[in-house]
């Protein structure tokens, strides 16, 4: 399926903007679209909400006729164990999760030792984990240590951008981990020089217009197929003003969508 995600929305939410959009506001714009799918993913307000709070954006999903899915950053017992809480209140089947969080950075020893013991309630309660692909982590241990501890609930969250700056290759990470995946992060990214032609950055780029070999993804992972939905995200950087970056962003949204459905 699908769905969009907190970073679909990212300066619409943030306080760069007139009128920042509530968690409900990105429900109803994802709605919008004919999506029925919205990952809330390291969205800080959610930590703030008290259970009424909370159980208003639960319902106005259900009323909407969302699917949510939850991501974290961190594995700790008592991260995960909140995560499965809310993913209990929201009717979410994934967390997606990164092995470490702003405050802790396991070894891999601990890191599957925290696993072992935080599973057996997700699996108790059918919700799976997903891990993600980033820098910090080499996309080989994150899949030997998902390949180690062998949980049916316990998978990747592929987002080959991100392993770009490990110098790490996106298809080399995609065929590395197709055998795991339970969710996919779905944004194009891109090399542009600097003014001057000294060095590069390296940022997003509208859908089909980067790096990112998508058809390998589909051939390789098959996430139709399997049914591992796809979240769309974007890097987007500042445009300049309040305006022209909504404005863009609302565009790169309707175009990865757009992209998508076309590969159906």
């Amino acid at each position: 399926m699908i769905g969009l995600g907190t970073y679909a929305f990212f300066w619409q939410h943030s306080d760069q903007v007139p009128e920042p959009l509530t968690l409900i506001d990105a429900f109803e714009a994802t709605r919008a679209l004919d999506v029925g799918l919205f990952q809330i993913c390291d969205y800080a307000p959610l930590d703030g909400m008290d259970d009424a709070e909370l159980t208003d954006a639960a319902v106005a999903a259900r009323d909407l006729g969302l699917e949510i899915e939850l991501g974290t950053k961190g594995i700790e017992p008592d991260r995960l164990a909140r995560f499965l809480d809310l993913a209990g209140v929201f009717g979410a089947k994934l967390v997606r999760s990164m092995l470490y969080s702003p405050d802790t950075r396991p070894t891999l020893t601990a890191a599957e030792q925290w696993l072992r013991g935080s599973l057996p309630a997700y699996e108790a309660s059918g919700v799976d984990l997903a891990l993600e692909t980033y820098e910090q982590v080499s996309t080989a241990d994150l899949t030997d240590l998902v390949a180690r501890i062998d949980s049916e609930r316990l998978g990747i969250c592929l987002d080959p951008a991100n392993v770009v700056a490990r110098l790490e290759l996106p298809r080399e990470c995609v065929e590395a981990t197709a055998a795991h995946v339970k969710n996919v992060h779905v944004k194009d990214f891109a090399f542009a020089r600097q003014p001057g032609w000294v060095g590069f950055t390296y940022g997003g780029a509208p859908m089909g217009d980067g790096l990112h070999d998508y058809p390998h993804l589909l051939e390789t992972v098959k996430p139709r197929e399997n049914r591992v939905n796809e979240i769309v995200e974007h890097w987007l950087s500042w445009q300049g003003d309040a305006e022209t970056t909504i404005r863009t962003e609302r565009e790169w949204t309707r175009r990865t969508i757009e992209y998508l459905r076309s590969t159906t």
